[in-house]
C-alpha cells in the first residue's frame, strides 16, 4: 500500500464531498481554503462558473495571525458581501478540512452574518 500524505488524503476527501455537492444560483457554494498563514472564503455559483463574493484574512488585515477570531471575522465579511449581492442561503464546502477550529469559526461567523446553511 503506498504512503499517502496529508494533502493526498485531503484531496481524496474533497473529491468525495464535491461529488455530491453543487452550488446553484439559488444556493451557491461557500468554499473554504485554509493555509498556515491565512484563510480564504469564496461563494461560488457552479452552474454559471462565477464567484459571487469572496473574503480573506489577508484582505481584512495583512499582518493578522490565523486564529479563531480572524476566521470568524472572515466569515462575517463574506456573509456581508453575499447578502449585498442577494444570496441568503448557501451550501457549505469545507474543502476536505475537518469541521473544527478555524473552519468551524468561519462557518459560525457566516451564520452570525446572516447566511443560512
Amino acid at each position: 500500500m503506498p504512503v499517502t500524505t496529508k494533502s493526498d488524503r485531503r484531496e481524496r476527501i474533497k473529491k468525495g464531498i464535491r461529488k455530491n455537492m453543487e452550488g446553484t444560483s439559488v444556493r451557491p457554494r461557500l468554499s473554504v481554503f485554509r493555509s498556515n498563514k491565512a484563510i480564504y472564503a469564496q461563494i461560488i455559483d457552479d452552474s454559471k462558473g462565477h464567484t459571487v463574493a469572496s473574503a480573506s484574512s489577508v484582505e481584512l488585515d495583512k499582518n493578522a495571525k490565523l486564529n479563531l477570531a480572524t476566521s470568524k471575522s472572515v466569515g462575517k465579511k463574506v456573509a456581508e458581501k453575499a447578502l449585498a449581492s442577494g444570496v441568503k442561503e448557501i451550501v457549505f464546502d469545507r474543502n476536505g478540512y475537518l469541521y473544527h477550529g478555524n473552519v468551524k469559526a468561519l462557518a459560525e461567523g457566516a451564520r452570525e452574518g446572516g447566511l443560512k446553511f
